[in-house]
This record gives C-alpha cells, sequence and structure tokens, in this order.
C-alpha cells in the first residue's frame, strides 16, 4: 500500500495526517460471543482444571516450545500461572470456550498495549489440540481483532513470534497479517537468543479481512466433518477482486 506524499514547509515528505486522532481506551475484561465459540476474562478458579486437561491431552509439551514457559506438569502448578496470568492487565488475558461442550479450551491475550498511537499486539496463543485445526480456532482470533478495531478503534493490530516458529509464521499468513521481517536477537529466553519475525493488519485492511472471516466462519463454508469448502485466502482474494 502506497502513503499519499505530503510535504512540509521545507519540502520533506511526511507522513498522512490524523487531525481527529485521540487516544485509544484498554483493552477489558469483556466477554465476546462468537458462533463456535466465547472470550472471557481468564479465571483460574473457574477455567484451571479445563485448560490443564485440555493442554495435557497433547502427547508432549512441544505446542509450548516457543512460549515463555514450559507446559505445568501438574493442576497445582497450572493454577499458580493462571491466577498470575489472570492478575495482569497487560498481557489481559482470554479464555477461549468451546460453546459445544462449555469447556475451556485455550488463552490467548492481548499486550504490549500502547491506546497513545493505537497499537496493540496478540500473543501467549496457546491453544489445545481441543480447538487447534477447527473453526474454533480462526473465531477465537477473529472476535479479537474485531474488538481491538471496532470496538476498541485501534489503527494497528501485531503477531510477532520467534522466527523459527514455522506453524506460528504460518498462523498468521493464514489470518491475513503481512510480514515485515525479522528483528534480530530481539529476545532472549528459555536460555535462548530468539530472532523474532513481525507481522501485522492495519485499519485500512480490516474492512476487507472481516468480511472474509465473516464468509469462511459461516455454516455454509462446512461440511458436516467441520471442514472448510473455501479456504481463507482463497475468499480473500475473491473479495479483493
Amino acid at each position: 500500500m502506497t502513503m499519499a506524499t505530503r510535504t512540509n514547509e521545507y519540502g520533506q515528505p511526511i507522513g498522512a495526517a490524523l487531525p481527529d486522532w485521540t487516544a485509544r481506551a484498554e483493552p477489558a475484561g469483556v466477554t465476546l460471543q462468537g458462533r463456535y465459540c466465547r472470550l472471557e476474562p481468564l479465571d483460574a478458579q473457574r477455567h484451571a482444571e479445563d485448560l490443564h486437561a485440555a493442554y495435557q491431552a497433547a502427547p508432549d509439551g512441544r505446542d509450548w516450545t516457543y512460549l515463555s514457559l514450559e507446559r505445568p506438569a501438574t493442576l497445582e502448578a497450572f493454577k499458580t500461572y493462571a491466577e498470575s496470568a489472570a492478575r495482569s492487565s497487560d498481557p489481559r488475558h482470554y479464555t477461549v470456550i468451546d460453546l459445544r461442550t462449555q469447556k475451556a479450551v485455550g488463552t490467548l491475550s492481548l499486550m504490549r498495549i500502547t491506546p497513545a498511537v493505537g497499537v496493540i499486539e496478540v500473543g501467549h496463543v496457546t491453544f489445545s489440540p481441543l480447538l487447534k485445526r477447527t473453526p474454533i480456532s480462526t473465531e477465537a482470533q477473529f472476535l479479537l481483532m474485531a474488538y481491538a478495531f471496532d470496538q476498541l478503534g485501534y489503527r494497528r493490530y501485531e503477531w510477532k513470534c520467534d522466527s523459527l516458529n514455522a506453524p506460528s509464521r504460518a498462523a498468521a499468513a493464514r489470518l491475513g497479517f503481512s510480514f515485515e521481517g525479522i528483528f534480530r536477537q530481539a529476545i532472549a529466553y528459555k536460555g535462548r537468543t530468539r530472532d523474532t519475525a513481525w507481522f501485522s493488519i492495519i485499519d485500512t485492511e480490516w474492512p476487507l479481512l472481516k468480511q472474509s472471516f465473516e464468509r469462511w466462519l459461516a455454516p455454509e463454508n462446512h461440511d458436516a466433518q467441520g471442514q472448510q469448502k473455501q479456504s481463507l485466502a482463497a475468499i480473500r482474494a475473491q473479495l479483493a477482486g
């Protein structure tokens, strides 16, 4: 996307004007309702047992390799983690509830929240085998994006991950994020260095992406087994026309 050229009094190119911009509100402990899932604020008392069981359904801890901690081995250890996460406002953690079972099946968060300039990041995406590769996982991401853009009015929505985390990079591309580059040696975690891959969606891109999510999530786009008939990428291409 090419930004229209403006110049200042010195003839230097400058960015587009934002004459009506005001700082945005911080995300709150809201509940977001979808067709397949509901997002609600993480609550250790209500969610920890279901979440721990859902994560333990995985045969090993590989889903936690690129997270900041390893998979808690016991329910008590997970409760301790969940209690700490639930107290945080940045990151602000949300639990994904499967509407069919009413069980907690994963979490994700809004983080690095910068209301003054309208930038926010989705992170700490911790999805169990009970929702991975299901419409729930896509809808959970969509609900949080819609909250950030439509309700809070943010301008930029970021996704960052370890550059070696191929599934996360593929997920970002599938969801419509644009790859922006690699920040070398950006983080040290778990006793190792990390190059960070940066992705983003900006507010001018959101209307088309929102429409594509709504079409993809529609019941008529899935067969009786819940398999998609059209991919998100195909729907985006059709809409972009």
